[in-house]
């Protein structure tokens, strides 16, 4: 009989799930609409059977559920006031689905999922001290010191995205302004170029795109052919970026910082400025002591292995 575990990601609109063996080895995954589940009851009874049918596709010995979703507390394995997810107020995740499959159920952020996953799965499998940033719509972050997550008096604790780098700034969903996730995200890339259409003259490909298709992918490809509006929106993303990271440095002394999600895939015209920036900027006791690299996970299951190492760990420990 195999030992596996189930990695659950819940997200807005899909939540993607698989069961994972000890090598990160996703032997079979699935995935659920989301919002076709408005009533937290019937999301979970639809995803304890549809895990229940995953265990049959093989001979499995299950061990626990891991699950990576917006607003997740791992201290109580609940979800609280999610602003992208139908079920309002404070959610006992965790209890509702061990009522159903009695197993062990771990329940964290997707961003700490991510790191967890770096650490039993990725680029991290030496190391205890690393931070993990998510650059997606939104910037997570998941911060690993010693060997342990950290997650603070309440739970929520690790949230750089939403620690301010410009006061006063562009305004955040969160209520606030000049949070970090603004200006170092994808979407925060897109907020730029939109700025610096409306202020430069120059000539670029990025006008004939509409702002509702403009993707940090399409901005990448031309800042790679050297469009003069693309290159200057990376160059200031990358500087941003490297402000919240010599910032973080400064209180976490990672042995390396990941960057994973959509503006990562900019690849060295990100990294290398972001690296730039950092040594230029960081305390002098800092500089040359921290790796600026690209994520160790596969994306494509990503999320599922993230969340499964959330098991995998604590069976480990």
């Amino acid at each position: 009989m195999k030992e596996i575990v189930a990695g659950v990601d819940i997200g807005g609109t899909n939540t993607v799930y698989g069961l994972v063996d000890r090598e990160g080895g996703v032997v079979a995954e699935g995935s659920l609409n989301t919002v076709s589940y408005p009533e937290i009851n019937d999301f979970v009874s639809a995803l304890v059977t549809a895990i229940n049918e995953l265990l049959l596709t093989g001979d499995f010995k299950l061990l626990g559920i891991g699950i990576g979703a917006p607003n997740a507390n791992y201290y109580k394995g609940t979800i609280e006031l999610a602003p992208n997810l139908a079920w309002k107020g404070i959610v006992p995740l965790g209890d509702l689905i061990r009522a159903k499959i009695d197993v062990p159920v771990i329940v964290t952020n997707d961003a700490n999922a991510a790191a967890m996953g770096e650490m039993i799965f990725g680029g991290a499998k030496d190391m205890k001290d690393f931070i993990v940033l998510t650059l997606g719509t939104g910037l997570g972050s998941g911060i690993m010191i010693n060997g342990q997550m950290v997650y603070g008096h309440t739970g929520f604790a690790g949230e750089l995205g939403h620690v301010t780098i410009v006061p006063g700034g562009r305004e955040c969903g969160c209520g606030r302004k000049g949070c970090y996730e603004t200006y170092a995200s994808a979407s925060g890339l897109v907020r730029t170029v939109l700025l610096l259409l409306s202020e430069m003259k120059e000539k670029s490909i990025l006008r004939d795109i509409k702002p509702s298709e403009l993707t940090s992918k399409k901005i990448a490809e031309a800042a790679a052919a050297n469009d003069p509006v693309a290159v200057k929106a990376l160059d200031f993303t990358a500087e941003k970026l490297a402000f919240g990271i010599h910032n973080a440095i400064g209180f976490s002394s990672p042995e390396a910082v990941f960057l994973f999600g959509g503006l990562a895939k900019a690849g060295e015209m990100l990294f290398e400025p972001v690296r730039k920036y950092v040594e230029k900027n960081v305390q002098p006791i800092f500089r040359g002591t921290v790796k600026i690299l690209p994520s160790g996970i596969p994306e494509k299951n990503a999320a599922v292995l993230g969340a499964a190492a959330l098991v995998w760990n604590e069976m480990l420990a």
